[in-house]
């Protein structure tokens, strides 16, 4: 009969916590590759709403339903010489288009609070529009234009909702 002491034992264990730290790391290692080579697709919907009083001015909630091949619209520059001749601006835009109507953020009176809450509600139900069809939120950017002065009158406040999912 064998000898079975306390290092046998020992040997056993740590072989075997061995080879479950190895496959461990082997499906971390495999999970990371897979996320690392996944590739993604991105959908920009952007609000344009009007700061412009008594509903002059136009709001709205923009999205393309088309894609642009950029390499076609693109070009080096060597020598900060451009190389853009042969693009026209018209090659450029889209055809097919969403909009969705927004209200202006001022009135005759001024600042209107009931303007702005329906917004965020349009907003919102083509955010969850958008998230439902797969689309995950990533980013989001705005900016302002905003009046000058009493002989301005112009302005708008624009947001930039910017979209991922992966390509499948």
């Amino acid at each position: 009969m064998r000898n079975l002491g306390l290092n046998h034992f020992k040997s056993k264990g740590q072989n075997f916590f061995i080879k479950k730290a190895i496959f461990t790391t082997a499906l971390i290692l495999a999970g990371s590759l897979a996320a690392w080579s996944q590739r993604y697709e991105y959908k920009v919907i952007t609000s344009v709403e009007s700061i412009v009083p008594m509903g002059v001015g136009r709001s709205m909630i923009v999205e393309s339903n088309e894609s642009i091949d950029v390499s076609k619209i693109s070009a080096d520059r060597e020598d900060g010489k451009s190389r853009q001749s042969n693009i026209k601006r018209k090659d450029v835009k889209v055809d097919d288009i969403t909009e969705t109507k927004l209200l202006n953020f001022y009135s005759a009176v001024g600042i209107n609070f009931q303007n702005i809450a329906s917004n965020d509600a349009a907003i919102a139900a083509k955010l969850t529009e958008v998230a439902s069809q797969g689309w995950e939120l990533t980013f989001v950017t705005s900016g302002v234009e905003s009046d000058a002065g009493e002989k301005d009158g112009k302005g708008i406040f624009i947001t930039r909702n910017i979209f991922k999912r992966a390509i499948r």
